[in-house]
């Protein structure tokens, strides 16, 4: 079971706002209830190297609360190109991740 965060700096965007963040007035000796924090997910193109495999499909629902969707690199790269965004992470094979590799160098090439 794997699922490999890649930071593909050419797919990812600006990450989400932190859930909890504390404020520099708050201490840890400071044991008042707080009010509780909304976080708003900002959409982004986030993908992860992800094997197919059923425990890798597990974790990435348990992790992510959805089932995985996994793009090819025409995908991912068509993606870019219209600025598509997502809230849940979309997966990509190795494989596909080496192609994805091959096809934006022979983009920058031209």
């Amino acid at each position: 079971m794997r699922l490999i965060a890649v930071a593909v700096s050419t797919l990812l965007l600006a990450g989400a706002a932190p859930v909890l963040a504390q404020s520099p007035e708050q201490s840890p000796q400071d044991q008042r209830p707080q009010p509780t924090r909304v976080s708003t997910v900002q959409p982004q193109r986030v993908v992860l190297i992800c094997e197919s495999d059923a425990a890798t499909r597990s974790a990435f629902t348990r992790q992510y609360g959805a089932e995985p969707v996994f793009l090819t690199a025409r995908e991912a790269a068509a993606a870019k190109t219209a600025g598509q965004t997502w809230t849940t992470p979309r997966c990509m094979t190795e494989r596909e991740h080496s192609r994805y590799v091959q096809l934006t160098q022979a983009y920058a090439a031209h």
